[in-house]
C-alpha cells in the first residue's frame, strides 16, 4: 500500500482514534497506585484484542505499581521489533478536574495524553491497521508497557531488558520534541549525599557543635566543580534540608544530586567523584546513597541509520522529520545500552508534559500513525 493510501487510512480514522485517547487518559493511572495501574491495563489488554489481530498476551504484576503488560502479534522467525511505552503518569488522582480531557480548536488536552497514553492508542491502531488490511509488518512486533517509567522503573527495566534481548530495533512511543524524533538521550544518576554533624545550643556553646547543614553547602558548592558541559554532563543539587529547630546546630542534613551524562565514561568519572566526597570539617560524617539510574542512549551509526529510514518514510508522504538530543532519559536508554538501534519520541506532536497544559496535536495523529507503520512495513 502507498503511503498516501495509509495516509488516508489513518485520517479516516481519527475521529474514532480520538474517543480511544479521551478514554485511556480518563482512567487515571498515577504511579504507585496499582488499582489504577491495573485498570487501565485492563483497557489497553481489551482495546489490543478489539484489533482482532492473533495476540499473545502477557500481564506481569509488580507489587506496589500495578501490571506491566507484555502483546506480541505477528509472529515469525525473524526477531522482533520492540515498542516500549508506559501506562503510568506524573499526575495525581483529581487532576483530570483542572485540565478535563477535552478538544479545543486542534488541541486534545489531558493529563497523560502527551506522556503518553495518546501514543499507547498509537501502537494500537498500527496493529489493527495490518490485521484490517490484511498487510503483514516486515517483523513480529513486541509491545512492552510498564507501569513505574515516570518513577525510575524499578521493575519495568528487567522486563525491559529481557525483551530487547531478542529484538533487531526498538521504537520508543515517548513524546516527540516538536516533531523531532530522539537520536539521544541523556543517561541520568541520582544520589543523595547526607551529613551526620554534633548538636550543641546555638546561644551557650555553639563552638561544641559541628553543623550538617554547613557541611553540606560547602559540598554543594564542591559539586559544582564536578560539571563538564563540553562534555555534555550536569550535575546540579535539587532538594536540599536540615536542622531541627532554631537554636540548635544542626545534627542533620541532606541534599540530592542530579547527574545527567553522555557517555557511560563521564558517567563513571561523576559517581567516582561523588563517592570520594571528604568532610570539610573532620567532625562531620559523610553517608552517600545512590547510583546510575539509567545509561544514556547514544547517536551511533545504527541510531542515525534507523533515523534516515524513518526520514525517507515520513519524505514519503510529504511529512518532515527531524531529530534532537535531549537531556530527560526514558526507557529507551535501557534497550540502548544492550546494543539495540533505537529510535525515541515517536510520539504525536504536542506539548506541556507533566504540567495542566498538556496536549497532543489532532492534526498530527493520522500522520504520525502513517511514519509507524510504514516504519513496521518496511
Amino acid at each position: 500500500m502507498a503511503p498516501n493510501e495509509i495516509l488516508t487510512y489513518f485520517e479516516s480514522r481519527t475521529e474514532a482514534v480520538v474517543a480511544s485517547i479521551r478514554e485511556i487518559v480518563d482512567i487515571e493511572s498515577p504511579s504507585y497506585d496499582a488499582p489504577r495501574s491495573r485498570a487501565v491495563v485492563d483497557w489497553i489488554e481489551k482495546a489490543f484484542r478489539d484489533t482482532g489481530a492473533g495476540l499473545q498476551v502477557q500481564r506481569v504484576p509488580a507489587e506496589g505499581y500495578g501490571d506491566h503488560i507484555i502483546v506480541r502479534a505477528f509472529p515469525g522467525e525473524m526477531q522482533p521489533v520492540l515498542l516500549i511505552g508506559h501506562s503510568d503518569t506524573v499526575h495525581p488522582v483529581g487532576a483530570k478536574d483542572r485540565n478535563p480531557t477535552r478538544v479545543e480548536n486542534d488541541k486534545l488536552f489531558g493529563c497523560g495524553v502527551f506522556d503518553m497514553k495518546a501514543n499507547i492508542v498509537l501502537m494500537i491502531e498500527a496493529i489493527r491497521f495490518f490485521e484490517e488490511t490484511g498487510i503483514r509488518p516486515a517483523r513480529p512486533i513486541t509491545v512492552v508497557i510498564s507501569c513505574d517509567e515516570e518513577v525510575g522503573s524499578a521493575t519495568g527495566r528487567p522486563l525491559i531488558e529481557q525483551e530487547a534481548e531478542h529484538a533487531d530495533h526498538c521504537f520508543v512511543f515517548e513524546p516527540s520534541s516538536n516533531g523531532s524524533v530522539k537520536t539521544g538521550r541523556k543517561g541520568t544518576g541520582m544520589y543523595t549525599l547526607r551529613a551526620h554533624g554534633i548538636p550543641a545550643h546555638a546561644g551557650l556553646e555553639p563552638e561544641k557543635g559541628a553543623s550538617a547543614i554547613l557541611e553540606i553547602a560547602r559540598q554543594i558548592g564542591h559539586l559544582q566543580t564536578f560539571n563538564a558541559p563540553d562534555l555534555g554532563t550536569t550535575v546540579n543539587v535539587c532538594t536540599a534540608a536540615g536542622g531541627t529547630t532554631t537554636n540548635v546546630i544542626p545534627e542533620f542534613a541532606q541534599c540530592t544530586v542530579d547527574v545527567r551524562f553522555s557517555s557511560l565514561n563521564e558517567a563513571e568519572r561523576v559517581y567516582e567523584e561523588i563517592y570520594a566526597l571528604k568532610p570539610f570539617d573532620e567532625r562531620v560524617t559523610l553517608e552517600i546513597l545512590g547510583s546510575v539510574n539509567r545509561p544514556p542512549l547514544e547517536r551511533t551509526p545504527a541510531v542515525i541509520s534507523l533515523f534516515e529510514k524513518a526520514r525517507n518514510a515520513a519524505a514519503s508522504f510529504g511529512y518532515d522529520l527531524g531529530e534532537t538530543q535531549v537531556g530527560g532519559a526514558s526507557d529507551g536508554n535501557f534497550v540502548a545500552a544492550l546494543g539495540v538501534p533505537v529510535l525515541d519520541g515517536l510520539g504525536i506532536k504536542g506539548d506541556g508534559a507533566h504540567t495542566l497544559q498538556e496536549h497532543i496535536l489532532v492534526s498530527d495523529i493520522a500522520k504520525r500513525a502513517t511514519l509507524v507503520t510504514s516504519l513496521l512495513a518496511a
